[in-house]
């Protein structure tokens, strides 16, 4: 019955309706009369027509109000009010009638009870059913809790209750002050009593409402939640939310920024303004997670206009059309110009340059991928350092007044070409800034950004999705972690303080150890990990052993000599360095080598350019050894 009601037409739900009121509403004026008679009421001691009377006057009073517009899933008590008058009125209507035509056999003094008995069948009988098909929608819907007894979770019960798809069992929070109260008419629990009520209510997902919280707070709830094998989804901030309403739409999964990301510090924004406003400003690599994010900051600091200078056609593309539709729905006219290109060629760049009169330059373009920059090695010196060298050049040739590299702690103490090219590209640029009277040279070092393309979190995500395994280099691995949006921030702000030849560390904050980012991502998807142990979990850790160059941890600072900035998290370093004319005929060795494809010479060049560099694995080994000849074969 309750299947069919569900399926039927709106149409056909109100002439149900119509159809039962014309039926109860006779039967209560019955009711009524045989309550204040004592007896059985006998339909032939009064006419016919005066129980046809109180039908016909209900049916255009209960449309004109409305009783037939509500769906009777989603009714609620407000509505109650609506049933009274319209009840209210139509037994007022009728007992006028009974006065003015006085029938036999109807007692005046039945009106009262006439007019309980019709409020209970008529508003009874809805209440009844929504919660006959509450109940049985309940069966088929996903059991949810919502961790947060606030406003923000009052309206979002109204917002789950107009699905069809999850229902709201129980709230947790924080205040003992709402332990064993009711909000919305549901109770609220202690989180510590999660170990007792999750499992009895079946709870199969927990969405944290709590939209004022700090980082803090939220990380809290959610290292508290780990232990318990439930989805978990989070409403966003405040500021997300128009006018404070909530919607579905606002709920989304708890990502890895939620999990490792730390409360905002605010930017200074005339540090993000000096390099920015009003200037020619010109991404490289404007195409990849840390240059594309780049992008979006500028454009909210109206430069004058915005170069993006990429290699990759598509991801050109890419950025190229999301920065225009920004653009166009913040109704500026900045002009956005995309060049598909490499910094490795040199005249190109500094026409570039010389014909736009770049003023800044975010220096993003590098080959990062650590294992596949192990195998390429030719490649990498020939992008990530005489690239940066071609850049430097063609800023000073046309002078460019900033210039900023972003940098890698991969750079300190390096096991890998690609740490190690990154530190020539440092060295490179602090060498062109004694050279220069015009342009500023700075480079930023930090480490992972959470969802780059190099970043473990895309293929945990991925991995879990399949089912598993989850592929882990070492179980005692550690990387620090850094939101792209924030690490963007900084790089702006530090290039802002940039007196020449500037080495900034971004604070990175604690580092996290891998396996434990891993299992937090499993506990949060409502899966949990298998194990000896745990035999019944759903996804498999698996370690693989450390990849070509890659290192256990990461450091950021090569000595320990290092300044504070007037921004909390952007620390100077001041490192060695080399001067130009030591460098210049290394770089004119390394690029007359990368030429011939002579891998033993580039090898020895980085050896005694780079301090630390220690390279460790057996590829690395076999790939240096290898001769032009047999790589040619």
């Amino acid at each position: 019955m309750i299947d069919w009601l569900q399926r039927s037409s709106r149409k056909e739900r109100r002439i149900i309706a119509i159809v039962f009121d014309a039926m109860m509403i006779p039967l209560a004026l019955w009711m009524a009369i045989s309550l204040r008679l004592g007896d059985i009421f006998i339909l032939a001691q009064t006419p016919w027509w005066v129980f046809l009377w109180p039908p016909l006057i209900a049916l255009p009073v209960f449309l004109r109000m409305g009783l037939y517009r509500t769906v009777i899933h989603l009714i609620e008590i407000q509505a109650l009010g609506t049933i009274l008058k319209a009840v209210t009125l139509m037994v007022v209507i009728f007992a006028l009638l009974l006065l003015l035509l006085s029938p036999h056999g109807v007692p005046r003094s039945s009106m009262l009870i006439f007019w309980m008995v019709s409020l209970l069948l008529v508003g009874g009988s809805r209440f009844c059913l929504r919660h006959f098909v509450h109940g049985y929608q309940q069966q088929k819907r996903t059991s949810v809790a919502i961790y947060g007894a606030g406003s923000t979770g009052a309206k979002l019960v109204s917002a789950l209750h107009l699905t069809h798809e999850t229902y709201v069992t129980c709230f947790f929070d924080d205040n003992p002050e709402l332990h064993g109260q009711e909000v919305a008419g549901i109770q609220v629990y202690s989180p510590d009593d999660m170990d007792t009520v999750l499992q009895p209510l079946d709870v199969h997902e927990i969405i944290i409402a709590m939209p004022s919280a700090t980082m803090l707070q939220k990380k809290a709830v959610f290292h508290r939640l780990e232990a318990h094998p439930v989805q978990v989804k989070i409403l966003p901030s405040l500021d997300t939310m128009v006018n404070g309403t909530v919607q579905l739409n606002h709920l989304r999964d708890v990502s890895v920024d939620d999990l490792l990301g730390r409360d905002a510090v605010a930017p200074h924004s005339e540090l993000l303004d000096i390099c920015i406003h009003d200037k020619v400003v010109m991404v490289t690599g404007a195409g990849g997670s840390i240059g594309s994010e780049l992008c979006r900051q500028i454009i909210k600091h109206q430069p004058k206009s915005l170069l993006l200078l990429e290699r990759n056609e598509f991801a050109l593309y890419s950025i190229e059309r999301e920065l225009k539709q920004l653009l166009k729905a913040s109704e500026q006219t900045i002009e956005v110009i995309p060049f598909l290109g490499s910094v490795k060629h040199l005249q190109r760049i500094t026409k570039i340059c010389s014909s736009f009169a770049v003023q800044t330059i975010y220096h993003a373009a590098a080959y990062k991928h650590v294992p596949l920059v192990e195998c390429n090695p030719i490649e990498a010196i020939l992008n990530n350092i005489i690239g940066t060298l071609h850049m430097g050049q063609a800023a000073m040739a046309t002078g460019v007044e900033r210039f900023v590299l972003i940098s890698t702690d991969k750079a300190v103490r390096p096991t890998n070409v690609m740490g190690a090219t990154k530190r020539c590209a440092e060295l490179v640029l602090q060498a062109l800034d004694t050279q220069s009277s015009s342009t500023c040279f700075s480079m930023v070092r930090f480490g992972n950004v959470l969802g780059s393309s190099g970043s473990v979190v895309p293929l945990f995500r991925e991995q879990i999705k399949r089912g598993g395994p989850i592929t882990l280099t070492h179980k005692n691995i550690t990387r620090y972690f850094m939101t792209i949006p924030e690490a963007s921030q900084l790089v702006i702000q530090a290039g802002a303080m940039a007196e020449g030849g500037d080495v900034f560390v971004l604070d990175m904050g604690e580092p996290v150890r891998i396996i434990d980012l891993a299992r937090k991502m499993i506990a949060l998807s409502g899966l949990s990990e298998k194990t000896v142990e745990h035999p019944d979990g759903h996804i498999v850790i698996e370690e693989t052993g450390l990849r070509p160059g890659e290192k256990l941890y990461e450091e950021l600072l090569i000595g320990n000599n290092v300044e504070g900035t007037k921004h909390p998290l952007i620390m100077r370093a001041n490192e060695e360095m080399l001067g130009w004319e030591e460098l210049k005929p290394l770089l004119e060795k390394m690029q007359e080598a990368s030429q011939d494809f002579d891998v033993q010479t580039i090898r020895e060049l980085l050896l005694t350019l780079v301090s630390g560099y220690k390279p460790e694995s057996q590829i690395h080994d076999w790939m240096w050894n290898k001769k032009c000849d047999d790589l040619n074969d």
